[in-house]
């Protein structure tokens, strides 16, 4: 099975670690810099799931303009 854990940008992992910390202050959850695998499955859910939600946001705030079924990264 092909490793699915890739990022198709790069450049994007720093952006998203951040997020990843940002979120995690902003719901009250707090993650050590490095190894965080001693919290809860509901705490990381949570945090992804904040994650995702911010990030359609911003689609829909900056490519609402766009003609659907046309994507310009």
């Amino acid at each position: 099975m092909a490793n699915t854990n890739q990022s198709v940008v790069p450049q994007a992992k720093d952006m998203l670690n951040k997020m990843k910390y940002e979120v995690a202050s902003e719901i009250g959850v707090t993650l050590n810099k490095g190894y965080n695998g001693d919290i809860t499955a509901s705490n990381a859910g949570k945090i992804g799931g904040n994650m995702v939600r911010k990030m359609i946001m911003y689609a829909e705030n900056n490519f609402s303009g766009q003609q659907s079924g046309t994507t310009n990264f």
